[in-house]
């Protein structure tokens, strides 16, 4: 799959090394041309493959004259840190994010250190037309060579200790244990130091990076029932659980409960908001928790389309102070623009010290809606035929189109979009109680039926 988040496959089927080499040849022969003279920064994480990938990108690089700086095995946004640090070309994240343990991907960062956007995309990829003929390979004698930097996670580190809007003195006062599920992802690379260093116990749980992943990898509330079940064992003060790369958090409550990885935004929401007044952006397909936040500090919240290069480019457009996605995923520009799980769990753990509240209470303070998050295969036809049938259906909502179609109420909405990572559709609906919200979902299943 092609997308704004990357080429993405399952490993020996899609995703082969021939193809994975072309695609980073390309991004390197594109990267170089914009930004002569300067590296191209490399990282990956977790997953078996990785290691073959890294390879692989290497040598495609090397092949296109491209210098290397190797980071080894981080979390994706430490990538995008180091390509600034660095004043790189661009950079590559060798991680399937999310996805199951036999998918990889490359994901593209341009030099500023975000995602490539969808013109940016276009322009790199056509370099693959007519088998990569277009792609200029460098002479014996202008081959790229590779470093490697292994100080990149604690720079990261330290940047997230350093910012402004977290109290880590207040932070350490508090002793907080945190059980944390790295999912045997790149977590366990970042996540125990940083949180030590903010003075919490940590309890860790699927700690080796060894990408075997022990429950699906992404961290919605029904994959956390072990962390939740181990939150109550040890009377812990929250639990933490990210995806194998690293950009998204999801929390449970010191009672045990997966609380929905939207309130990982609202909460860091509230920590910025409550010292830095600014604008917020969200995707489409954000819980109104979000929204809640915001207007409990007198802002209102901007939509965009789904994908962290599309939140990315509207917060740096409109300036805003915090963003992000209701998938875990927060961005605080103050450090650089890209969801960024440490930046979250240190954001957390900021409005918990600093209100005396813990994570039951904080969802307590606000209103709660019922939100129901699935997934149908992809049809064979075109999506448009179900837009504009569900905009008749629903003439009574207001409705977004920027990223498949948005229906807004006064108390609900649905969101139906093409997945950019998997073959799939993805259907969202939040409203008041769960039965309300389950039945959007059916009216959008039952205009996809129509198309089979």
């Amino acid at each position: 799959m092609v997308s704004v988040s990357g080429v993405r496959g399952r490993v020996g089927e899609a995703l082969t090394p021939e193809l994975i080499a072309r695609f980073a040849a390309a991004f390197g022969a594109w990267a170089r041309t914009r930004n002569p003279g300067r590296p191209i920064v490399v990282g990956r994480d977790s997953r078996v493959s990785g290691p073959m990938f890294t390879r692989v990108v290497h040598g495609a690089l090397q092949s296109v004259g491209c210098d290397v700086i190797d980071i080894g095995m981080v979390p994706t946004p430490t990538v995008q840190l180091a390509v600034e640090h660095h004043h790189a070309a661009g950079g590559l994240a060798i991680t399937a994010s999310h996805n199951p343990i036999e998918w990889n991907a490359l994901k593209f960062i341009g030099a500023s250190g975000l995602f490539l956007s969808a013109d940016e995309g276009a322009e790199m990829r056509a370099l693959l037309d007519n088998d990569g003929a277009a792609i200029p390979r460098a002479t014996w004698d202008a081959l790229g060579d590779i470093t490697v930097d292994t100080d990149a996670v604690q720079r990261h580190i330290d940047a997230v200790l350093a910012l402004p809007v977290v109290n880590v003195d207040a932070i350490r006062r508090r002793r907080f244990r945190v059980v944390l599920d790295c999912c045997h992802g790149a977590g366990s690379v970042i996540l125990p130091a940083l949180l030590e260093a903010l003075g919490c116990d940590v309890i860790g749980m699927y700690m080796e990076p060894d990408g075997r992943f022990h429950r699906p990898p992404e961290p919605v509330a029904e994959n956390l029932q072990e962390l939740a079940a181990r939150v109550r064992e040890t009377s812990a003060d929250l639990g933490m659980a990210t995806d194998p790369d690293v950009d998204r958090l999801a929390l449970v409550s010191e009672r045990g409960e997966a609380i929905g990885e939207d309130y990982t935004l609202a909460f860091a929401v509230r920590a910025v908001l409550s010292q830095t007044p600014g604008a917020v952006v969200t995707n489409l397909s954000t819980s109104r928790v979000v929204s809640d936040a915001a207007a409990a500090h007198g802002t209102t919240v901007q939509l965009a389309p789904v994908g962290e290069v599309n939140v990315a480019l509207t917060m740096l457009a409109v300036g805003a102070t915090i963003g992000g996605e209701g998938n875990g995923g927060v961005i605080l520009p103050a450090l650089h623009a890209g969801r960024d799980a440490p930046v979250a769990a240190a954001l957390v753990l900021h409005l918990m010290a600093t209100s005396g509240q813990r994570v039951s209470e904080l969802v307590a303070a606000a209103p709660t809606y019922a939100i129901v998050k699935d997934k149908l295969d992809r049809p064979n036809a075109p999506l448009t035929a179900v837009y504009d049938a569900l905009r008749q259906q629903h003439a009574d909502a207001r409705c977004d189109t920027q990223d498949g179609v948005r229906l807004d109420w006064s108390d609900r909405w649905v969101h139906l979009r093409p997945s950019g990572t998997e073959p799939i559709v993805r259907v969202i609906a939040e409203a008041p109680t769960q039965a309300e919200a389950q039945q959007l979902v059916r009216d959008v299943r039952a205009q996809l039926a129509a198309l089979t």
